[in-house]
């Protein structure tokens, strides 16, 4: 099924989607916001499953039409947002551009930092930068929204625990990251508020392209309308969102809404591209002792989709432009 959050107070007002994306209905009879839903899965998801096979096969009462820009991310503020880097070529190409060897221990146990969860932007909400020299990028990335998930649980248990599946900005401010790392408490000013696609989606939306804990399918992103890449998510992912999760959850537990992304989708063969700026600015410095692609400029507009075989959009699209910010009104 497909959930998403209308615009309204902190954590927005639940709906179900349809399959196609062309209707909505509100799920106040059951859950009246997404974190609810996850509180009371056990409880709620078959019914929220009914009123989805109810949209699907017609036109219930009450029922409108679904637009995106309507919705705030799906969870607009969460208890949990945990980063993975599980594309560990993408790793193996940051510390090669800048000469660093690669710690092997990357390939066996998963990088992960906590980012700001307590607001999220919309699918259609500007991306807001005081400064173009803050090196403004768009990282897209699939996401994990778990259950209550036990400390210790390991990857084959934390399987149990991954309720829906949605697309990912993570925003980075390139030219702020290396001041911050260089502190040895990791992100913080150069990761604002990402931004979730306009709708979550149980696994079994995928059909036989979810598997082992991964999407199998093109993640894709343009920018000013024009295709920056199309990488596989399934492909060179090391780490499965099932080992995201335990790892998470190694010595604490998770709560029921918590996030956890995979990191930038990489693939070790660039011919489809990439998604986000940093990733071909590497490239073009081992190629020829510099990078070429600038960052996001203030009207530049991003897009971040994934469709299965037959055209139909699975999430909706993240769809932003890079806007100035003016400071607090």
């Amino acid at each position: 099924m497909k959930l998403a959050s209308l615009k309204q107070g902190r954590d927005g007002k639940l709906i179900v989607v349809s399959r196609d994306l062309s209707r909505a209905i509100a799920a106040d009879g059951i859950a009246p916001t997404l974190q609810v839903a996850m509180d009371t899965w056990d409880r709620s998801a078959s019914r929220l499953a009914g009123l989805y096979r109810e949209l699907n096969e017609g036109s219930p009462v009450g029922s409108f039409s679904f637009r995106p820009g309507d919705c705030a991310s799906p969870l607009p503020r969460a208890y949990q947002w945990a980063d993975g880097s599980a594309y560990v070529t993408h790793v193996e190409l940051v510390r090669k551009a800048r000469g660093a060897k690669m710690p092997e221990s990357f390939w066996t146990d998963p990088l992960m930092y906590q980012g700001g969860s307590d607001s999220f932007i919309g699918p259609e909400d500007d991306i807001l930068a005081a400064d173009e020299a803050w090196g403004i990028d768009m990282e897209g990335e699939v996401a994990a929204i778990t259950g209550d998930v036990p400390m210790g649980a390991s990857p084959a248990q934390a399987a149990a625990h991954v309720r829906l599946l949605m697309l990912v900005n993570d925003v980075s401010l390139r030219n702020l990251i290396p001041k911050e790392l260089e502190k040895g408490f990791g992100f913080f000013q150069s990761k604002p508020a990402s931004a979730f696609s306009p709708v979550a989606v149980t696994p079994d939306e995928f059909g036989d392209h979810w598997r082992d804990g991964k999407v199998h399918l093109p993640l894709l992103v343009d920018v000013n309308g024009a295709r920056f890449g199309s990488p596989s998510a399934g492909i060179d992912m090391t780490f499965s969102f099932f080992d995201l999760v335990a790892h998470a959850a190694k010595t604490r537990e998770l709560e029921a809404g918590s996030i956890v992304g995979s990191g930038t989708v990489s693939n070790s063969d660039r011919s489809s591209g990439s998604a986000c700026i940093a990733e071909r600015r590497m490239l073009e410095t081992i190629e020829t002792g510099k990078p070429e692609t600038p960052f996001l400029k203030f009207g530049d507009r991003v897009r971040i989709e994934m469709k299965l075989p037959d055209g139909s959009s699975v999430f909706g699209a993240i769809d932003q432009r890079v806007r100035r910010y003016e400071g607090p009104k």
